[in-house]
């Protein structure tokens, strides 16, 4: 498949704005077969796996394959500090000096032989006047663009533009192909960047710090690990066994029972149903994140409606789509959408070991349901049944036979499972203690993962510091307002919060008589 276009370059020193979206795909680089001409010797290279090979086989004009992540600090950085870190810690992975170049018989990572540290990390600066909500509107734009210009097949995948002046302090914003690694193993390379003091010690365990008690809670939002080591990693075999044989016929017999089932239910699933969040795309993206919300009230309301946290947002995610839906005149009545979620398949632990170890489940937004309380347990249901079904672990298979088989089959199979979806909906739990880099306090962080194929609307949520960001990217034909969206996502979870306060908290939260005085209170 021919990657997509690389950014223009400019020079490391120069405050610019983001590169301009190319229109034609670069043919990829092809390995070269003998040694190199000045030293005479070849370049390292390594097989990539199968999984990582369908990812970066997913690239696409109007889906670039990128991780984009934004950190925002409350002191300046500049940009000498920044390329000590990325040089002492993110090049400490060595993946990330190299890129991936694909033949006719998969892809492999080769050493870039003329690696430049000042191509990758970049000072940009933002246009516009002062001011916080200017200023946020010029970052919003500035990530729109980059998230939706793809990044230089001819060199290893992922770039960093230092925004050195913003609200006082700095932003930083982050682009990773998705073939180096999962959202979730990506955004914890991001935050090994970062220290839990601002000047830290030698002998200080980062990984200790920001890993602590983070792997459990991923594991129950997604309904993942605590059922696969109980497993004894029995799922995680019959994984690995799926990877390595691309014959569904196969597969069927010689995996059957549960898998088979589950398998034959993702591929019997029926299209999601036409609205406006699908159509054709284009090449530009838009993103936007709204105000955090304070984690406490979230558990709060999750305790309150026997659901959990993870229930809570997803819920007043999808009351924030409806609203914005209905305002734009959408007949929704009964109408359910359908995000695909990823399901994390390791112990964050691993992360520095890269690569994509994730399943896909599709969840369930009930757009259509009035009733705020009864569209989170509407919610909260659906997400227990994906909890014990092993969804996850047969798209894990699913993508590595991607990874496997010749063209256009991949391409034909990508646009059947993402017809069936209408967004990507990622929940990823962070540090709740402060971080910092070179001495500045990290004071918000957001993150997007690419969609797929012809799905152009992403969902991210992200708890750090006690609170709760919520963010979103979307095709610009589909959602060319996206802070339309995020600001009802506060909207939608101070409705659930107000029904929850104003409930017995002895009894089960009544959904029809909660709405009932939701009703009452908005007519007087």
């Amino acid at each position: 498949m021919a990657a997509a276009p690389a950014a223009p370059v400019t020079p490391a020193s120069e405050s610019v704005s983001a590169p301009k979206q190319a229109s034609r795909p670069a043919a990829k680089p092809r390995l070269k077969r003998s040694a190199d001409a000045a030293t005479g010797v070849r370049p390292k290279r390594e097989p990539m796996s199968k999984v990582d090979t369908a990812w970066l086989r997913m690239e696409r004009p109007t889906n670039p394959m990128m991780i984009t992540g934004v950190l925002m600090f409350a002191e300046p950085l500049q940009l000498a500090q920044l390329k000590k870190i990325i040089q002492q810690r993110f090049l400490s992975y060595a993946r990330f000096r190299q890129k991936p170049v694909e033949n006719a018989t998969g892809a492999q990572w080769v050493d870039d032989e003329h690696f430049d540290l000042d191509w990758h990390v970049r000072l940009s600066g933002l246009p516009g006047r002062p001011g916080k909500s200017s200023e946020k509107r010029a970052l919003e734009r500035f990530v729109s663009n980059l998230a939706s210009s793809p990044l230089d097949p001819t060199k290893p995948l992922w770039q960093f533009h230092l925004v050195e002046r913003y609200q006082g302090g700095s932003a930083l914003v982050a682009r990773i192909h998705h073939c180096y690694a999962d959202g979730i193993a990506l955004v914890q390379v991001l935050l090994s960047l970062t220290d839990t003091s601002r000047e830290p010690k030698p002998s200080a365990r980062l990984d200790k710090a920001w890993l602590k008690h983070e792997a459990a809670p991923v594991a129950r939002r997604v309904g993942a690990m605590q059922r696969y080591m109980k497993l004894g990693g029995k799922a995680l075999e019959q994984g690995m066994a799926m990877m390595q044989d691309p014959s569904l016929a196969t597969l069927l017999a010689k995996e059957g029972g549960d898998i088979a089932k589950e398998l034959v239910h993702a591929l019997a699933l029926p299209d999601d149903p036409p609205s406006m969040l699908r159509g054709k795309l284009g090449v530009s993206k838009r993103v936007a994140w709204a105000e955090p919300l304070d984690l406490e009230e979230v558990k709060a309301v999750g305790r309150a409606c026997g659901s959990t946290v993870n229930d809570v947002l997803m819920a007043a995610a999808a009351g924030a789509l409806r609203s914005y839906m209905l305002e734009r005149g959408e007949p929704l009545d009964g109408m359910t959408l359908r995000a695909t979620v990823p399901v994390n398949l390791r112990p964050l632990e691993h992360a520095k070991k890269l690569g994509n170890h994730f399943g896909l489940v599709f969840l369930e937004l009930p757009v259509g349901e009035g009733n705020p309380i009864r569209r989170l347990q509407r919610v909260a249901d659906c997400m227990n049944q994906l909890k014990n079904s092993r969804q996850a672990i047969v798209a894990f298979g699913l993508l590595a036979a991607l990874g496997m088989a010749p063209h256009p089959v991949p391409e034909l199979a990508l646009e059947m499972f993402s017809r069936k979806a209408s967004a990507v909906a990622t929940n990823v739990p962070g540090p709740q203690q402060p971080l910092y880099m070179a001495g500045s306090e990290l004071r918000d962080i957001m993150f997007w993962v690419p969609q797929t194929g012809s799905i152009g609307l992403g969902l991210s949520i992200l708890s750090y510091r006690g609170q709760v960001h919520f963010g979103l990217i979307a095709d610009a034909r589909l959602i060319p307002d996206p802070d339309a969206v995020v600001r009802r996502f506060g909207e939608e979870f101070e409705r659930l919060l107000y029904l929850t306060m104003m409930g017995s908290w002895e009894l089960p939260l009544d959904a029809d008589a909660a709405f009932a005085l939701l009703q009452e209170t908005a007519s007087t």
